[in-house]
């Protein structure tokens, strides 16, 4: 079975990145999830503009109402959008869910793993070197706090630099350097991180799938 994952070891970024502006302050997509622990809402990147209409897609038809995040782990993040996860019994295992396509790459470094990104789960490289997005799986990280001297560690390991704000960030709110270009970073959380919080903490089985599920009831366009 090949699941649509998020590797937690380290992932290389690449140097060769071109500059790229911070996300643009023009009107954005806001979708919110409404969860049995409470709403969160996110807003999509136009920087991303595949990722971001094939979210829009997926919400106007549904698809998320009454899925599980079934993966989460205590301060990384929780994960969600497998269809076998729809009224799936206890203990079936879940993650290899999709849609019948992925979606291309959007790599952008001014887009980054801070606390509350919404990001794509994919599969691994050996099987996916381009490393295309999942159609409809997606990650919200928790992550932690990182020290100067851990995330020099991160720059000298992937060879390029984070900006003084991404610095910052993963000082401050928290993150998941480790994963920058590895993974299509799309969105952010908006309102509602303590709900992040307060999923993440749940008690798992082994495969990281909650104990006592929990679920998008919804999923709204709501600008």
């Amino acid at each position: 079975m090949i699941c649509f994952s998020i590797a937690t070891a380290q992932a290389q970024n690449s140097a060769s990145n071109p500059p790229a502006q911070a996300p643009g302050s023009g009107k954005s997509s806001v979708v919110e999830f409404q969860t049995d622990k409470g709403k969160i809402r996110v807003r999509l990147y136009n920087e991303t503009p595949k990722h971001r209409d094939n979210m829009l897609k997926l919400v106007k038809e549904g698809f998320y109402d009454g899925i599980l995040f079934h993966r989460v782990i205590k301060e990384f993040m929780i994960q969600g959008g497998d269809p076998q996860s729809k009224n799936a019994p206890a203990g079936q295992m879940l993650g290899s869910g999709d849609v019948g396509y992925t979606v291309p790459a959007e790599f952008n470094p001014a887009l980054f793993h801070k606390k509350g990104a919404l990001s794509a789960a994919r599969q691994g490289d050996q099987v996916n070197p381009e490393k295309r997005s999942s159609g409809c799986q997606f990650y919200l990280v928790q992550g932690r706090k990182w020290s100067d001297g851990e995330l020099n560690s991160f720059e000298a390991q992937r060879g390029s630099k984070f900006t003084p704000e991404q610095r910052e960030a993963y000082k401050t709110l928290g993150g998941t350097p480790h994963l920058d270009g590895g993974y299509t970073v799309y969105g952010e959380v908006i309102q509602g991180l303590e709900i992040i919080d307060m999923i993440a903490t749940v008690k798992t089985a082994p495969g990281d799938r909650p104990i006592e599920d929990v679920k998008i009831v919804k999923a709204v366009i709501v600008q």
